[in-house]
């Protein structure tokens, strides 16, 4: 279905309706990164998966309007099960999410049965729920580090586990999925931008394929994008990563430019001022998850969480290249 902007007079009124049923709701609306702008502007947090976990995990409202996809409301339920969790948009689904089953986890443990399970945060509640720990590509490398195994089956990003791999001397076995927005980033299209601004550095997200982290001047959390680009003296940056954080940071840092390498997520921009209106009028797109699988998925994003709270993630690391070829990351 094509999307049909309202006018910004419709936009005015559907977010006076929608600040008028969250208090009447006891509601807080959560955004990802990747959301449209509208979108921002009723969102009590913007954020990363982590900081998004965080957020649902600590939420005090009887109920969590989610803008983003399937498994952020499904994790958002499993870090507060005693708030009603809405997902928008209720088709808005992850490809990344279904590329790996209960079934791929079980043949995986039966071939590595000493290692640890590291499921991506983009992945179901079942995935979770046999996994030993969760992650996000903003601690994937901290949490790989906290394994005691010296094997670790990860899923089901292969991109994110290569590039968690160049920082650990751990056995790390790969799923066999992708995000289709950063595995479609080339080193040509890098290299075509660069053409264009030269003195712009090029960030990539740590699910982009290997031959374009080699390239890149720093890998980032999408929230780890925002920090960097403050700090760095440069002007302009080019950004590979979906388009959507392109006004993220137009919003945070407006004295700025930013070209936009990626694609877009169509799952994450299903959602509309008018589907948010709907979950908080009707209570459409409810996410409701079996109390067993709330509590065995539960420990594996627990663990993560506890983990992230007494370590310091680094959601962006900036690459120093030392002769042609060669990566020296820090």
């Amino acid at each position: 279905m094509t999307y049909i902007r309202p006018t910004e007079s419709e936009i005015q009124s559907l977010k006076e309706e929608i600040a008028a049923l969250k208090k009447e709701q006891d509601a807080i609306i959560l955004a990802h990164n990747y959301q449209r702008p509208e979108i921002y502007d009723i969102a009590d947090k913007i954020g990363d998966s982590l900081e998004l976990s965080l957020a649902a995990r600590d939420a005090r409202a009887e109920c969590i309007i989610f803008c983003g996809v399937d498994f952020m409301a499904e994790t958002a339920k499993i870090l507060s099960p005693d708030a009603s969790v809405y997902l928008p948009a209720e088709e808005a689904y992850c490809p990344m999410a279904s590329m790996v089953s209960e079934s791929d986890v079980f043949s995986l443990k039966e071939q590595y049965p000493d290692a640890d399970v590291v499921s991506y945060v983009n992945t179901s509640a079942s995935t979770k729920a046999l996994s030993d720990i969760c992650c996000t590509s903003a601690n994937a490398i901290e949490i790989v580090r906290s394994c005691a195994s010296d094997q670790v089956i990860f899923l089901p990003d292969q991109n994110l586990a290569s590039y968690v791999q160049c920082f650990s001397d751990k056995l790390i076995i790969p799923g066999r999925g992708n995000c289709y927005v950063h595995d479609r980033i080339t080193p040509i299209m890098v290299d075509n931008m660069r053409a264009f601004h030269r003195k712009a550095p090029f960030i990539a997200h740590p699910e982009c394929r290997p031959e374009v982290i080699n390239i890149a001047d720093a890998v980032c959390s999408t929230s780890g994008m925002i920090a960097y680009c403050q700090d760095h003296p440069a002007e302009a940056f080019i950004i590979g990563t979906e388009n959507g954080m392109i006004e993220r940071l137009k919003r945070e840092i407006p004295e700025k430019r930013f070209y936009a390498i990626g694609g877009i997520c169509t799952p994450m921009k299903q959602t509309t001022l008018d589907t948010v209106k709907d979950s908080l009028l009707s209570g459409a797109g409810e996410v409701t998850l079996e109390k067993s699988l709330i509590y065995t998925a539960r420990g594996a994003l627990e663990r993560m969480l506890q983990i992230s709270g007494r370590k310091k993630n680094i959601p962006c690391r900036q690459m120093k290249k030392s002769g042609p070829g060669i990566i020296i990351r820090k």
